[in-house]
């Protein structure tokens, strides 16, 4: 990221993601307005997270885009409302009441010490073979998780054993990022 996305660019940014969402669960279907705004037509990696009743109902992301981010966070949010193999993919019923969480992600830093991990600051990419598992930066401290817990549930994540991260065989990455959202409905 150039720099920190203001308030105005935030919430362009969640309107774009609930309209892509709520397009292509009502008619199956891409729609992106285009964006002038510099900030908004960066290449950046984004996730993009839909809540339900403060339950996670989705969250898909890319590291790198070629895309400009306002189009990154369009497809990234239908891909968590639509594609997220870990729930059935949303229906009208479900526009009624979901919040979105949009993480604008600065690239990938490979590290060799796990003291370089800074709890609340950095979110863990770990790869090990054909498994890959990432957790981002607030999940940690939402749980109130420390360094070793953060390791440990990413190689979860990564469907390994969780002291998977201290074989020589694991890359740990870290990055950080910008993490803004909507109020959950109540």
């Amino acid at each position: 990221m150039d720099r920190e996305l203001n308030d105005q660019e935030q919430q362009t940014l969640l309107a774009i993601a609930r309209q892509a969402i709520v397009h292509a669960v009502k008619h199956g279907e891409d729609y992106i307005e285009p964006r002038e705004e510099k900030a908004l037509n960066q290449r950046n990696g984004c996730f993009v997270t839909i809540k339900q009743t403060g339950q996670l109902r989705g969250c898909i992301g890319n590291f790198q885009s070629e895309l400009p981010l306002f189009k990154e966070v369009a497809m990234m949010a239908k891909a968590s409302a639509t594609n997220d193999p870990r729930f059935y993919p949303m229906k009208n019923i479900d526009l009624d009441n979901f919040s979105l969480e949009i993480s604008v992600l600065s690239p990938l830093h490979k590290i060799d010490d796990i003291a370089e991990i800074e709890v609340g600051k950095h979110g863990i990419y770990i790869e090990k073979g054909y498994h890959r598992g990432v957790l981002l930066t607030q999940v940690a401290t939402e749980h109130d998780w420390d360094r070793d817990t953060f390791l440990k549930q990413t190689c979860i994540k990564a469907g390994l054993p969780t002291d998977a991260w201290q074989q020589e065989a694991a890359d740990i990455y870290i990055f950080s990022s910008q993490s803004f959202g909507e109020r959950s409905p109540s």
